[in-house]
């Protein structure tokens, strides 16, 4: 296929370029109606008509002609073919802390398809250093791609991969990791690496953007230079994450990774800490806890890795004429682990109950978080509850579902004995749980 067919035009459009040898950077003159248009040829968005040929004129505007057989396409000259060059790497100053970039890919490592009109994986981790320079009066930066996909495509085994990349480059001396991630599953692969990597000398700072950072309204570079600050500087020595605490630019504030979720489908401010307060902000390039009880950076402990995660653990929500057979089904694919999204203080219907009973008797785990986003499990209250309880449904306390699940999968990942991986997973390992309800009303409402 020759690169003008690979371009987004069809039918006509694509018969007419073809004939006057058009290739996308070229520039063409077109006449129709007995009008002429000369400009660049770009390629067509996917989303926009099919008819058009567009072209972008020297005053920068794009303009579409329809295509027809009384359209005349002419190849006047070569332009450049669009594409994104890596800027030169600044200068590195030896007496600022090293950090790694890695990158996963996602919005903070996606530019523009002007093809489709979205965005796309097309940025490295070295690119993310290039286009953000004042990284060069933060830290000494290296760069290592791990994965270069969406944050939608990563499972489990990638979290095994990266809390290895990590625990590598922490035994070379880095003074901390920073991991450029895709938004949408960001609050998943933190909580993993929170357990995964225990005993940590140094931080980790997961980091995303809701825009890609090409457009003006981006939020990749802001977020990455918190990031690297923290990591590089922060006293805590925890799995973090970094992104804007309002719709402004001001304030960059790093939620622990067991306790970040995303709230918000494009706002910048989209991660909340739930059931916890964040950990530190920044701001105007200075580190401000927000904590007193955090793990401290110490370069003399020793790391320990326990990366492996099982696949076998389901999340089920619970709603109103639920068919318990969704849960015989998971029972019967041999799922080592359900964990139960239930209502409010924890409950599910008691038409649920046989298949729960059943699972159990089965050695699956059944675990239950509530589906309310703030608040904690409390069992004890109702009927439900406590015949759930009854029945070996172990509640999960103030850990939401997300986190919830990951820490299934862990624990299942870590103990072949049940009654072992049952005491891991009501243990705190990461900051998981914490000991009483906490009032949200700043998160909540961002005072």
């Amino acid at each position: 296929m020759s690169e003008i067919e690979n371009s987004g035009y069809k039918d006509m459009a694509l018969r007419l370029l073809r004939d006057a040898n058009c290739q996308v950077g070229d520039i063409v003159r077109i006449t129709s109606k007995g009008k002429t248009y000369e400009g660049i040829l770009i390629p067509r968005s996917e989303l926009g008509d099919a008819a058009n040929i567009i072209i972008k004129m020297k005053s920068g505007y794009n303009v579409g002609i329809v295509a027809s057989e009384k359209v005349v396409v002419e190849k006047i000259g070569v332009g450049a073919k669009p594409m994104f060059a890596s800027p030169s790497l600044p200068e590195q100053n030896s007496a600022l802390p090293h950090i790694v970039i890695m990158g996963t890919g996602g919005t903070i490592a996606s530019r523009v398809d002007y093809r489709t009109g979205a965005v796309r994986s097309a940025m490295s981790a070295s690119d993310l250093y290039g286009v953000v320079p004042e990284l060069s009066e933060v830290a000494r930066v290296d760069t290592e791609i791990v994965f270069s996909i969406y944050s939608e495509n990563l499972t489990p085994k990638n979290w095994t991969i990266l809390a290895r990349k990590v625990a590598e480059r922490i035994s070379q001396g880095v003074d901390g990791v920073v991991i450029a991630h895709g938004t949408d599953t960001m609050g998943y692969t933190a909580a993993a690496l929170s357990f995964a990597l225990q005993n940590l000398p140094v931080p980790v700072v997961f980091v995303g953007s809701q825009r890609s950072s090409d457009r003006p309204s981006s939020d990749a570079a802001t977020n990455l230079i918190g990031a690297v600050k923290a990591a590089g500087e922060a006293p805590f020595a925890e799995v973090g994450l970094a992104m804007h605490e309002t719709i402004s630019d001001s304030v960059i504030v790093v939620h622990r990774g067991v306790k970040a979720r995303k709230c918000h489908t494009s706002r910048r401010d989209t991660f909340k800490s739930i059931n916890g307060f964040p950990i530190a902000k920044v701001l105007n390039q200075e580190i401000i806890m927000q904590q007193d009880d955090y793990k401290h950076r110490d370069l003399s402990r020793q790391l320990v890795l326990k990366p492996d995660f099982c696949e076998k653990v389901a999340l089920v929500k619970f709603y109103p004429g639920m068919d318990p057979a969704v849960i015989d089904f998971y029972v019967n694919q041999g799922f080592r682990g359900i964990l139960l999204e239930g209502s409010g203080l924890g409950h599910v219907s008691k038409v649920c109950f046989d298949a729960i009973k059943n699972a159990i008797a089965k050695g699956v785990i059944v675990a239950l978080a509530s589906q309310c986003i703030w608040g904690r499990v409390n069992m004890n209250v109702y009927d439900t509850g406590r015949d759930l309880l009854n029945l070996g449904v172990i509640p999960l306390e103030d850990m939401f579902p997300e986190t919830g699940l990951v820490k299934l999968m862990w624990v299942l990942g870590q103990a072949s004995d049940l009654d072992e991986a049952k005491r891991l997973l009501i243990t705190d390992i990461a900051g998981e749980f914490t000991l009483c309800t906490l009032p949200q009303e700043k998160i909540v409402y961002g005072a």
